[in-house]
């Protein structure tokens, strides 16, 4: 990936993904959190997973970043683009789609 590349995900990266990473890792300690997403065998969801991801990704100096990482950060941001396109209707504070996006380290309503 060239740097113009590596320079536009983390562009589009940093515009998704709202939350810290200490407002996240309190996040993913909830009920909540853990309520909602595809589960894999060992019962954690692809989101929860991601969301732990996403933490030790913005930890990382950009100089530490990994092509893995990299490719996570396009994940994340391209989810967070699409579920923001399927908003419900009404309240969205406490609804699964509002905790499946903060998994993924974007809450709706910052």
């Amino acid at each position: 990936m060239s740097q113009d590349e590596q320079q536009q995900v983390r562009k589009n990266f940093d515009e998704a993904i709202n939350m810290s990473p200490s407002d996240l890792e309190k996040w993913l300690g909830t009920d909540g959190s853990r309520s909602v997403g595809q589960k894999d065998g060992g019962g954690e969801s692809t989101g929860h997973a991601s969301g732990r991801r996403i933490i030790e990704i913005k930890r990382k100096n950009k100089d530490d970043l990994t092509e893995s990482d990299y490719a996570h950060m396009e994940k994340a941001a391209g989810y967070v683009k699409r579920h923001l396109a399927q908003r419900p209707d009404g309240d969205i504070s406490e609804t699964p789609w509002r905790y499946s996006l903060m998994n993924w380290g974007h809450d709706p309503q910052s």
